[in-house]
């Protein structure tokens, strides 16, 4: 049984594939007659879109729930809603304010365990950031990317995605909300050249592709009047993309606040893929859920449910 907890539960071989699968047209019904619980503990719009889709798409049955209707770690322990909703459901996807509840409803081996977010990892969102970037490139090897701002939970997947891919990445954020140096020194450890920048202007300079994300993220209302002021000069306008090399494009996962991290002219310009990034979350989860079930586990999950 494998889970997906942040992007490098994977090889890069097994990425490789995951993407490969994600392009298919005509992908196998390997969730025919199953379920796969959707466990949103914070609000989604992309997430909870993308995933229901997707499973539909495989033949299956999405189970939306909110977080106040399972009440992860006051109504029942972790471990307690991974074996229940295992006894109907393939696999289990949880949209989490903490990391750690993943890990325990994993380790419980009930079902495969997909993070649809949590506040240290966004995998989901780094497998529909690379497929968006191979489909316009053709392949993403050799390739530099660059993010720019908070270096949180999605800068987090996607550096190490990036490096997973043989692509070179430079970072750009002020102090004190610069990426885990742990992270960093896990994406050399893969080969990848990592370039740390102290400003943003150093950070684009000749990349492929401009990443960035809100300042202030889910649960950090009360910090936005620090954020707002560290990252002043780290917005994304046409006058920082202009240093990036010919033909760069511009990713967010969003939502985004045009006039704060990202100005309009960007992200509603020609250089703009989040339409794109937003679309390929579907294909990008459509292609993971076909490699999770590669092994049978939707066929084990109907045999439970019956019994």
């Amino acid at each position: 049984m494998r889970h997906l907890l942040d992007i490098d539960d994977l090889s890069p071989a097994e990425l490789a594939t995951i993407l490969d699968l994600a392009e298919d047209p005509d992908p196998p019904r390997v969730l025919a007659g199953c379920g796969v619980a959707l466990i949103f503990e914070k609000p989604s719009n992309r997430t909870r879109n993308a995933a229901e889709m997707a499973v539909t798409a495989l033949g299956g049955h999405p189970v939306s729930i909110r977080g106040e209707e399972v009440g992860i770690g006051v109504r029942e322990s972790p471990e307690d809603v991974a074996r229940v909703l295992a006894c109907y459901h393939a696999v289990l996807g949880a949209r989490v304010d903490d990391h750690r509840t993943l890990e325990a409803m994993a380790a419980t081996g009930a079902a495969p365990v997909l993070n649809l977010l949590s506040d240290r990892a966004h995998p989901t969102q780094a497998l529909a950031d690379l497929l968006t970037l191979r489909r316009l490139w053709g392949g993403l090897a050799g390739r530099r990317v660059a993010w720019v701002g908070d270096g949180n939970n999605v800068a987090r997947s996607f550096v190490l995605a990036a490096a997973m891919s043989g692509m070179e990445v430079s970072l750009g954020s002020p102090p004190g909300y610069r990426l885990d140096p742990v992270v960093i020194d896990a994406a050399r450890a893969l080969g990848a050249r990592v370039v740390e920048a102290d400003r943003p202007e150093q950070a684009v300079a000749g990349a492929d592709a401009v990443a960035t994300d809100v300042w202030v993220s889910m649960g950090q209302e009360d910090e936005a009047a620090a954020r707002l002021d560290a990252f002043a000069g780290y917005r994304v306008d046409a006058e920082l993309m202009g240093g990036a090399a010919q033909g760069a494009v511009f990713l967010h996962c969003l939502p985004a606040h045009r006039g704060v991290e990202v100005a309009s002219e960007v992200i509603d310009g020609p250089s703009s893929l989040v339409w794109e990034q937003a679309s390929n979350r579907m294909h990008a989860l459509r292609g993971l859920l076909v490699w999770v079930l590669g092994g049978g586990a939707a066929g084990h999950a109907v045999e439970r449910s019956t019994r």
